[in-house]
């Protein structure tokens, strides 16, 4: 068994039925042991001295019918070890439910909101826990972006007493993830790092870059022609002197996946202009 003191928060977003985990611990790889979630069904934290079936058990769990409180209660209850756990619950119809052993370290506990439970243990004081609560439910921007404010307002009320180390946050949604085959839409996680929620925060808005659902295409003619060309020309995708349609187009279409745009990238003769922006910046020091 592993003690993961941590602080985490599972929520629904009931908008987009994305569900998600954002974790942080005096631990290493936090993101290995704590989140588990899957699409229409729930999500799982599991900490302190942590059992990690708890996870896949629970999913199932859920996955059956089960409510968060009636998986909490199911998972703890036969559990010889239960008085050292912490474990946060989510279903799919925003039900929330937290557990935390008596024996667990101070300070441990933890609390449900609309859509959302709280909850860390070994924290300099219940502050933690209620500034991710207010945090979540007061933030603007999409779910992911919330998880993270509630996690930053975590750790700025204290998080964990022993300090910081790892970070992590899981986003599930139909269809979400890579191709659009599975439901991963998020799986960041920092291992080791003095600041791991502020890397996390790096890592957001790489993914968001990349991976990210807004979309905006422009046709490649005129002025937008001239200067995709004279960036592809300046990062050695085109030669200098290429005025074929074709040419510029397949060099484009080159570019775009060999930098892992292919999830932004849009019909021939157009591009997105999220990588329209990044090309303008490539390289310029």
């Amino acid at each position: 068994m592993k003690v993961v003191s941590t602080f985490s928060i599972a929520a629904l977003d009931p908008d987009t039925e994305s569900l998600g985990i954002a974790v942080q611990s005096k631990f290493l790889a936090v993101g290995a042991v704590v989140p588990w979630a899957k699409a229409g069904v729930g999500a799982v934290a599991t900490q302190a001295m942590a059992n990690v079936n708890y996870g896949p058990r629970g999913l199932e769990l859920m996955a059956n019918g089960a409510s968060a409180e009636e998986t909490v209660e199911a998972l703890t209850r036969d559990d010889a070890d239960r008085e050292h756990r912490q474990i946060g619950v989510v279903d799919a119809s925003g039900g929330a439910a937290t557990f935390t052993g008596g024996e667990c370290f101070g300070w441990a506990g933890g609390g449900v909101g609309e859509n959302f439970v709280a909850q860390g243990n070994i924290l300099v004081g219940r502050e933690t826990v209620e500034a991710m609560a207010e945090a979540f439910e007061t933030a603007t921007g999409d779910f992911a972006r919330r998880l993270l404010a509630a996690l930053d307002a975590g750790q700025k009320a204290g998080g964990d007493a022993r300090g910081r180390q790892s970070a992590a946050l899981l986003v599930v949604r139909e269809g979400g993830g890579y191709g659009g085959d599975n439901d991963r839409e998020i799986d960041l996680r920092v291992d080791d790092h003095p600041e791991p929620i502020h890397e996390l925060l790096r890592l957001r808005n790489l993914h968001e870059l990349y991976f990210g659902d807004t979309r905006e295409e422009v046709a490649i003619e005129g002025e937008v022609r001239e200067e995709v060309a004279s960036h592809l020309i300046r990062l050695g995708h085109l030669e200098e002197g290429v005025t074929d349609e074709a040419a510029l187009f397949d060099a484009l279409e080159g570019y775009v996946r060999i930098k892992n745009f292919e999830e932004r990238e849009r019909g021939r003769g157009y591009v997105d202009r999220a990588v329209l922006r990044f090309m303008s910046e490539e390289n310029r020091g």
